[in-house]
């Protein structure tokens, strides 16, 4: 090998072990400040990167609430495709159908649609992607947590105060934090869990939490 090319072979070499060092240091620190930081930080970075093309025409920014179709689904307004509003689905709460066709209304459905009337309609959300969850649910409505005007996410009350049920159906980046706050909620027996009947909850959650109120 001539003397140029072992000098330009050695100068690739050293370019190469400068690349893997800076990468296991990035591993090394991100690992550092995902133990130290916890949770919180690495919320922060979910909240702020959406990963869909097209997710950019709602993260974080503020809507209003022009309609609620019931206890989880909402229209704020700014135009999607062929319709003049953005019909919105809460990602990670199912609360009790009050309009879904074939499908009676279900006990404390009323009552979630009522709540989410009270705490949404005709005023300013904003709306936040997450990273983990598709951004389009199969009908195309967008999955979003909403946040409302005093800081607290809707997704996060209804299931807090009992208007609905934690969704373990799918993941998202607050999954564990919402089936939490589920359990909290059965265990106090808040809103729909103090007088709830096995047969009143929905045919997904008997079938994925068998034990769930079982008598």
């Amino acid at each position: 090998m001539a003397k140029a090319e072992k000098v330009k072979y050695a100068i690739s070499r050293r370019r190469l072990n400068v690349i893997v060092a800076a990468v296991v240091l990035f591993v090394i620190c991100l690992s550092f400040v995902d133990r130290y930081f916890g949770g919180g930080f690495r919320e922060g970075v979910l909240l702020r990167v959406p990963r869909a093309v097209g997710a950019e025409k709602y993260h974080l920014k503020t809507f209003k609430v022009v309609k609620i179709v019931d206890g989880d689904t909402l229209d704020i307004d700014i135009a999607d495709g062929k319709y003049d509003t953005t019909r919105v689905r809460l990602l990670g709460v199912d609360t009790p159908e009050t309009k879904k066709a074939g499908v009676e209304i279900m006990y404390y459905g009323p009552e979630a649609t009522a709540f989410t009337s009270s705490a949404a309609l005709g005023k300013e959300v904003t709306i936040v992607i997450d990273t983990v969850s598709d951004v389009r649910d199969r009908y195309g409505r967008l999955l979003a947590y909403v946040r409302l005007e005093d800081g607290s996410f809707l997704n996060e009350e209804l299931i807090k105060r009992g208007y609905g049920y934690g969704d373990v159906r799918f993941a998202h980046s607050r999954y564990d934090k919402f089936m939490e706050l589920s359990r909290q909620a059965i265990e106090s027996k808040a809103g729909l869990w103090q007088e709830v009947k096995r047969d009143q909850l929905p045919r997904w959650l008997q079938r994925e939490r068998p034990a769930l109120l079982a008598k």
